[in-house]
Formats: C-alpha cells, structure tokens, sequence
C-alpha cells in the first residue's frame, strides 16, 4: 500500500519532528533535554501525560521561526515518503510566539515559506489548523483563537483545541471556537481518545465542531454513533496512536473498521508519529493485515478524507486529481 497516495488530517507539527532533529537543534542552542531521548535516540515517555511533558520539553528547543521553517521541511520530507499527497497539521501560537500575533505571524510566513518549497520539491501540499491548549486554560485559548482570527486564510483553514482531556469541559472554550468560526475557520476538537463517548457529544453539541480528532471512544455508545454517522461528523482517526498508549491492545481490538461498517466517516492519521513509532505507510499495512483491507478500501478513505480537509475548493479538485492516479 505505500504507493497509494495518501491525505492525513490530524498531524501536530511539533509532535511530528524527528527526534534526531531535535536532539541537533538543542545542540546547537546548547540546551540540555537529553532526558526526552531514550539510548536509542527515540523520545521516551511513561504514559500519555508523560507523553505531553516530554512533548513540552521537545518543543523547548524550537525557538524562533528559522527553527519552524526547518520543521515543516524535516516532517513534510517523512510524510512525502510515505505517499502522502495532501496533509493538515496542527499549530499552535502557544509554542510559536507565546500568543504575540505579531510574533505568530513571523512564524507562520516561515512555515508557509517552507510549506511552498515542499510542495514545489516534494509535492505535498500543507494546511494549518491552529490549536489551542486545553491544559493551558480558556484565558490563553482566547489569546489564541484571536491569533487564528487575525491569520485565517488560505494556508490557515481551521481551529482546534488539543491536550489533556480530563481537564475542563469543551463548553469552558466556546467562546475561541465562537470567534474562529466568526472568522471563517472550520471547527475540530480532541476528544473520545480519554474522555470517553461523553466527550465526543460534548465537543459535537458545545463546540459546533464538524471534525473530532480521535473519536474512537465513541463507539462505546452506540446511540452516538449513529449520530455520528446521520450526521458526518468526520473522525480524524490515529490508530497506531491508540495502540500505542494502550487505548486498544492492538490494531485488531480497534474500533475504526467498526465505526467505518456503521457508517461513520473515518479518516486515517499518525497524530505524533515518531513519539509513537508510526508512518502513514505502517498505518495503512497494519490496518491492511488487521481488517484485510484492499486497495480500493484505502482509496476511498484517502477520497473521504480529502472531502473532509478543510481547504478551499481549488486545492480539493487539484488533490483530488492525484487520489485518481
């Protein structure tokens, strides 16, 4: 399945970068974090909320748009090798900026400057979804979602919120989802990975989300997942991520070829792929030797998936062109 070509929706950025590209950029800026690394070179993390630490700390060592720039063309070089044609990432002025709309946007001209090479160099197209940190409060998720106000466009499409999902509930935040819907970005959220089915309902009926990152949780009330599935709710769904922190004990015990036999549109994404030793190329072989999908089932996921990106219409029907290839 390598050759197919493939659409990823839900890729944080930051979660995505090498571990050796970290480990030379704390070097050059002669910053000590070499406790994220185990003895292979590999991040190293207990649990998920370990996970989000080490994540923190990784990021640490990206610390001006330069550094962002050189990000964007290490992660969208891993993604081109796995046939990944069209991809959404998550970023945040959180980690870029501090929230400074001013700063954001230096930030931001330096990874759509490093998103067009790619595209030019490596034919994968890239679009941002700006996240908001729910562990991080509603206070600095209205900083952010005005950051997403003043930036949305073409290159910036949609408005998220990521971290923890034990902490708050999804209406805390509603008034950054207000303003990013108000300045015209489509809606997604994490939920269902930890919170269960009631976080998914919450984001859906709260938020006015059209998109759940993870979701998978869902299927444990069946009643939402047909509602799901009457009303399209889209779930940008990470299997090998799920498996890996132990949500499902292997890709069998997973739930997305349940959720895509009921009805439900499932995508297929990495989420943070070193962190959780994973391409898109493993996503679709395991799945493939999990469920026994073929060629045409993965193509019509990867077509699903392209309907649900939230990018102009121009860039769906030029994508849409290379799924037929």
């Amino acid at each position: 399945m390598d050759g197919l070509p493939k659409v990823e929706l839900h890729l944080h950025l930051e979660g995505a970068a090498p571990p050796a590209f970290i480990a030379g950029l704390a070097k050059e800026k002669h910053l000590d974090i070499a406790g994220v690394f185990d003895e292979r070179g590999n991040y190293r993390y207990k649990d998920f909320w370990d996970f989000l630490k080490v994540y923190e700390a990784a990021t640490s060592a990206l610390q001006s748009p330069r550094d962002y720039q050189r990000l964007v063309l290490a992660v969208l070089e891993e993604s081109a090798k796995s046939g990944v044609v069209y991809c959404e990432t998550f970023v945040s002025p959180d980690f870029c900026g501090g929230r400074d709309v001013g700063a954001w946007k230096e930030y931001l001209h330096a990874m759509q400057e490093a998103a067009d090479e790619a595209e030019r160099d490596l034919g994968v197209t890239l679009r941002g979804i700006i996240t908001c940190i729910r562990h991080f409060g509603p206070e600095k998720a209205r900083e952010t979602a005005r950051c997403a106000a003043e930036t949305a466009g073409s290159w910036i499409v949609g408005f998220g919120i990521a971290g923890d999902e034990k902490i708050g509930v999804p209406k805390d935040f509603r008034w950054s989802f207000d303003c990013a819907r108000e300045a015209g970005l489509r809606l997604t959220a994490h939920a269902g990975e930890w919170g269960g089915p009631e976080s998914v309902r919450d984001a859906v009926h709260d938020l006015g989300v059209e998109r759940i990152g993870h979701g998978v949780r869902a299927i444990e009330d069946l009643a939402l997942v047909d509602e799901l599935a009457e009303t399209g709710i889209v779930l940008e769904v990470c299997p090998g991520s799920n498996v890996t922190l132990g949500i499902y004990k292997t890709f069998r015990d997973h739930p997305i070829a349940e959720l895509d036999r009921r009805g439900v549109k499932v995508t297929i994404s990495t989420d943070d792929p070193p962190f959780f030793h994973t391409t898109m190329a493993r996503e679709y072989d395991e799945l493939h030797k999990a469920f026994d999908w073929d060629e045409g089932q993965f193509r019509r996921i990867a077509r699903q998936s392209l309907d649900a990106a939230f990018c102009d219409a121009d860039t769906k029907a030029r994508i849409g062109k290379l799924l037929e290839a």
